[in-house]
């Protein structure tokens, strides 16, 4: 199977602008022949706390229909960034689409303490089962929590789905802690991370690929959009 991580350059609190990036991100990894395609944390708003509740939709929002409509026409999972409303609040979510199949919601479960005042956490992990494989995703701040690892890999998921928004110092924490997850696991981790400024800081890409045993396969830069694909039958990645 191929996956592809996209970093992209988030327009702040630009929803439209942001879905257009993303469908495009979506032709490029269709043209690698992707079956998984996700974005980084916020990936339709940017990392944005403070502008969150005024940004927040509905998971079933009709604005992201053309993404299901992609999901479709490619035969492809799609995992994008959200901030969404529930009963309690506003969550950090990703919504998934696949072919024929109702979108699913995931909702970052640990959040940290500079989100508590705009979010609330999500209550239940999602794991996706896709061409014979388990999907794990896990967003930015939870990913580096071995927890959270360890609760995927008691419910078998062997792909470890990062969606970050990270600056140089999380990204440094991050370069060392996948490895090990990989490696405690024996689970393929890959990390979309955005570039950019971010909140209050400068997210700095590099999204990256390891293999089961926590071996480094690719990296993108820390600047540029691109997409990373990782392809778990041969074990091998590439940035694009």
């Amino acid at each position: 199977m191929k996956l592809c991580a996209a970093q992209l350059h988030p327009v702040t609190g630009d929803i439209e602008a942001n879905l257009s990036k993303h469908l495009k991100f979506i032709q490029r990894a269709a043209a690698q022949q992707a079956e998984v395609v996700f974005f980084p944390e916020l990936s339709l708003t940017g990392f944005e706390p403070r502008l969150a509740s005024s940004l927040a939709i509905g998971w079933a929002d009709h604005r992201l229909d053309v993404l299901q409509e992609c999901s479709a026409q490619h035969n492809m999972l799609i995992g994008v960034g959200m901030p969404i409303v529930v009963d309690m609040g506003v969550q950090i979510g990703m919504v998934w689409f696949s072919p024929g199949t109702p979108r699913r919601l995931y909702a970052k479960q640990q959040l940290h303490i500079d989100e508590t005042s705009y979010f609330v956490p999500g209550n239940k992990q999602l794991v996706i089962e896709h061409d014979d494989y388990k999907l794990a995703p896990a967003i930015c701040y939870e990913s580096l929590q071995m927890s959270h690892a360890d609760e995927v890999a008691a419910m078998s998921a062997d792909i470890y789905l990062a969606s970050v928004a990270k600056p140089a110092g999380g990204l440094a924490k991050a370069m060392v802690h996948y490895p090990e997850v990989a490696k405690r696991h024996s689970m393929s981790v890959i990390m979309a991370n955005c570039v950019g400024p971010c909140d209050d800081f400068i997210s700095v890409g590099q999204s990256a690929a390891w293999n089961a045993h926590g071996e480094l396969l690719a990296q993108l830069h820390s600047e540029a959009e691109g997409i990373l694909v990782l392809d778990t039958v041969s074990e091998t990645a590439i940035g694009i």
